[in-house]
C-alpha cells in the first residue's frame, strides 16, 4: 500500500528541504561570525531567537528556490523513482540551490562595505562595469577562505543529500496512485504557496518583505541576522521602490513649511568663482584626524594628513553623513541633492527626466562644467548620469589614454589621474564648475608599487589606499595652486560612503553613514569646524548660497552657511529602514509608521524611547513623512526640475 502512497518519495522530499533550512542556519551562523563587530549579538540565546524570526523568511527563499524541484518530485511520472529522474532531480536541486546558497557567502565580506543584505540593486551597479571577469576573480582570489568555506559546505550538503536515497519501484494500482498523487500535490502546493507568503494564507495580507526582518527586533541591524540574501534579492527583483505614498497628515502647506523643497538665498553678493567638487570614494570621516578631536577615541591615529592640515584653513562640519550607502548614491546625492534609499535613484525607472541641480544652476551662470573618473567610461553609470545632468565633459579611463597607470582593478591610480584633471582645468575657461570622482580608495585598496613602503595597512587594509588617495589631493593642490585660477576657487570634499571600520565608535549604525564634508577657499572667511547636522544633499544649496545665487530652486538639502532659514537635518536608509534625524531625536521610519526614537547622542541606537513619546518626537516623524511623500511624488511625476 505505501507505495501506492509514495510515502517515501514524500519523507525524503521532505528531508531534502530540510537539508536546505539546515545549510541557510549555517550560513545565518557564518555570516554573524564574520561581521559580529558589526551586528554584536549579546548572547547565543538572542541568536537564536534571531534565527527562529529568520525562519520564515528563509522559508519563502527555499520554497522559491525549490519550486520546479519540489514540483517535479511529486508529480506522478511513474518513472520517478528509477535512477535517471533521480539524477534529473540532483542536478536540479543543486543547480538552483547552490546559487543561492552562494550569494549569502557574499554578504559575509560584501556587508562590511554596504551594511545591509545584498539585493538586486547590486545588479544595476555591476551592469555598467566592463571588468566583472576581473572583479570576480580578485574577489576570490582576496577572500579564498570565503570560497573554500563554500566549497566545504556544498560538499556536505551533496554528502548528507547522497545518505538518503529514493528506492525504486513501479506502482501495481494506477487508480491509488494517481488518487494519492493528487491529493498529496494539493497540499504539498497549497502549503508551498503559505511558506512563501512568510506563512500566511490570507489573501488580505501581503506576503512578507524586507521591512518585515524589523518586526520583533531590538537593535535595528538585527535584521540583517533575521534576513538571508537570497531572499533580500528574489524580494527585490522585480520590485520598484519608488512609488509615491500619500500621508493623511501631510499636504502641500506640510511640505512647504517642514521641507521647503525651492530654496532661494540672499544671504551673499553675486560672485563667480570656480567651483570643484572631490567625492572621495569610500573616504569616511573615521580615517581623518581633523574631524575626530572630540570623538574621545582611544589611541586613535588618522590617515588623512594633507585634509587634516587642509581642515586648518576651511570650514568642517564633523556631523556630517552620507544619503546613500553605495557609489552610485553619492554623485546624485552630491551633485543633484537627490538622496537614494532602498535603491539607487540612478538605477531606477526614473532619472532620465530634466534635474535642476548644481550643474544646471551653474550652467545657468555661465560656468563649463566637467566630471572626472579615472575607471572605465560608463563605470557606475557615472556617464549616463552625467548627460542628464547636462555636464559638457567627461573624462574617463578612456580619455586619459595610458593603460600604464591602470590599477589592474578599477581604473587610473588617483595621483596620476588627479594630475590628469588639473592640467585639463588649466585649459579651461573660467569660470568652470568639476567634480571628480577618486578610485583608488576602492577595494581591494591596492597602491602603486613604489609606495608600497610609504603607505601602510595600518589597522584595515583600506588605510594605505586612504593614506595613498590623501596623498595624491596632496600633489593636486600642490600643482594646483600654481595656476591663476587656484584662488579664486571653492573646493570641496566629501565621501561617497563610508567603507572598513576600524574604531568602534564608527561601528555604531548611524556612524556607518559618517562622512567628511569639508569646504576650502584660498583666504576667505569661511575657516572654521560646524558641529551641526549636515549631509551630502546640503552641498548643492550651500556652493549657490556661497556665490549668491539669487533665484528659487529645487532642493531637498539645506545651505550649510544658513543658520536662520532652516533647521539642521539628516536622512538616510539602511535599505529597509528609513533614518532620519533632527533636533533631539533620530527616528527610525519603516515606511508607514515609526518603529523608534533615539537621543541624539545614541548613534548606536540602544535605547528606544517609543515608549516616552514627545511632541518634539511628532513633529519629527512628520517631517520624516513629508520628506518622503515630496520625494517620492517629485521623482515619479519628474518634477526634479521645479
Amino acid at each position: 500500500m505505501q507505495k501506492h502512497l509514495r510515502l517515501n518519495e514524500y519523507k525524503i522530499l521532505f528531508y531534502r528541504i530540510a537539508l536546505a533550512y539546515l545549510f541557510y542556519f549555517i550560513a545565518r551562523v557564518l555570516f554573524y561570525y564574520f561581521n559580529a563587530d558589526l551586528l554584536r549579538v549579546e548572547s547565543v540565546s538572542d541568536f537564536l531567537s534571531l534565527s527562529y524570526y529568520g525562519l520564515a523568511f528563509d522559508t519563502t527563499a527555499i520554497l522559491y528556490i525549490n519550486l520546479l524541484f519540489i514540483v517535479f518530485s511529486i508529480l506522478p511520472f511513474w518513472k520517478n523513482t528509477n535512477a535517471g529522474y533521480q539524477k534529473f532531480l540532483f542536478y536540479l536541486y543543486f543547480g538552483t540551490n547552490l546559487l543561492a546558497f552562494a550569494t549569502n557567502f557574499i554578504d559575509f565580506i560584501y556587508y562590511k562595505f554596504t551594511f545591509a543584505r545584498t539585493t538586486s540593486a547590486a545588479l544595476n551597479v555591476l551592469e555598467h562595469e566592463t571588468n566583472k571577469t576581473t572583479l570576480f576573480l580578485n574577489f576570490l582570489v582576496e577572500y579564498w577562505y570565503v570560497f573554500a568555506l563554500f566549497v566545504l559546505t556544498s560538499a556536505l550538503w551533496v554528502f548528507l543529500y547522497k545518505r538518503i536515497k529514493v528506492q525504486d519501484f513501479k506502482p501495481t494500482g494506477y487508480v491509488p496512485y494517481f488518487s494519492f498523487s493528487t491529493v498529496g500535490f494539493l497540499m504539498i502546493v497549497l502549503f508551498v504557496i503559505g511558506g512563501i507568503r512568510g506563512g500566511d494564507f490570507k489573501k488580505s495580507t501581503r506576503p512578507i518583505n524586507l521591512l518585515d526582518a524589523s518586526r520583533n527586533v531590538k537593535n535595528i541591524v538585527h535584521s540583517d541576522i533575521v534576513l538571508n540574501t537570497p531572499f533580500a534579492i528574489i524580494r527585490t527583483l522585480f520590485s520598484n521602490s519608488f512609488l509615491k505614498v500619500d500621508y493623511p497628515e501631510v499636504n502641500s502647506k506640510v511640505i512647504t513649511d517642514k521641507i521647503q523643497p525651492v530654496k532661494s538665498y540672499h544671504n551673499n553678493p553675486k560672485t563667480k568663482p570656480n567651483v570643484v567638487v572631490f567625492i572621495l570614494e569610500s573616504y569616511g570621516r573615521e580615517y581623518i584626524g581633523a574631524f575626530n578631536k572630540k570623538s574621545n577615541i582611544p589611541d586613535y591615529k588618522s590617515h588623512a594628513p594633507f585634509l587634516d592640515s587642509l581642515a586648518q584653513h576651511s570650514m568642517i562640519f564633523t556631523n556630517a553623513y552620507a544619503n546613500g550607502r553605495q557609489s552610485i548614491h553619492g554623485m546624485s546625492s552630491v551633485l543633484a541633492g537627490i538622496p537614494s534609499f532602498k535603491d539607487a535613484f540612478t538605477s531606477s525607472p526614473y532619472p532620465k527626466q530634466k534635474i535642476e541641480s548644481l550643474v544646471s544652476t551653474l550652467k545657468g551662470e555661465g560656468y563649463n562644467t566637467s566630471f572626472f573618473h579615472g575607471a572605465a567610461n560608463g563605470s557606475m553609470g557615472f556617464l549616463g548620469f552625467s548627460k542628464i545632468l547636462g555636464i559638457d565633459d567627461y573624462y574617463g579611463r578612456t580619455e586619459f589614454n595610458d593603460d600604464s597607470q591602470f590599477d589592474g582593478f578599477w581604473g587610473i591610480w588617483d595621483e596620476p589621474f588627479l594630475q590628469f584633471m588639473k592640467k585639463t582645468l588649466d585649459t579651461k575657461k573660467t569660470p568652470f564648475f568639476a567634480s571628480v570622482f577618486t578610485v583608488s580608495s576602492h577595494e581591494p585598496y591596492v597602491i602603486p608599487e613604489k609606495y608600497k613602503n610609504r603607505f601602510h595597512e595600518g589597522g584595515v587594509p583600506i588605510h594605505k589606499a586612504v593614506e595613498y588617495t590623501d596623498y595624491a589631493v596632496k600633489r593636486f593642490f600642490e600643482e594646483a595652486k600654481k595656476e591663476p585660477w587656484f584662488e579664486n576657487t571653492i573646493f570641496v570634499m566629501v565621501a561617497d560612503h563610508c567603507n572598513q571600520i576600524y574604531y568602534d565608535e564608527y561601528q555604531k549604525p548611524i556612524n556607518r553613514f559618517a562622512v567628511p564634508i569639508l569646504i576650502y577657499k584660498p583666504n576667505s572667511s569661511y575657516v572654521g569646524v560646524d558641529e551641526d547636522l549636515a549631509q551630502q544633499i546640503d552641498i548643492y544649496p550651500t556652493i549657490l548660497d556661497m556665490i549668491g545665487y539669487d533665484k528659487p530652486f529645487r532642493s531637498w538639502g539645506r545651505s550649510l552657511l544658513d543658520k536662520k532659514t532652516s533647521v539642521p537635518f539628516v536622512i538616510n536608509s539602511t535599505g529597509n529602514i528609513y533614518q532620519f534625524a533632527k533636533g533631539n531625536y533620530i527616528c527610525t521610519f519603516d515606511g508607514k509608521k515609526a518603529l523608534g526614537f533615539y537621543d541624539k547622542e545614541d548613534k548606536a541606537l540602544k535605547h528606544n524611547l517609543i515608549k516616552k513619546r514627545n511632541a518634539e518626537m511628532d513633529e519629527i516623524e512628520l517631517n520624516c513623512k513629508a520628506f518622503i511623500q515630496d520625494y517620492m511624488e517629485r521623482v515619479v511625476d519628474k518634477k526634479l526640475d521645479k
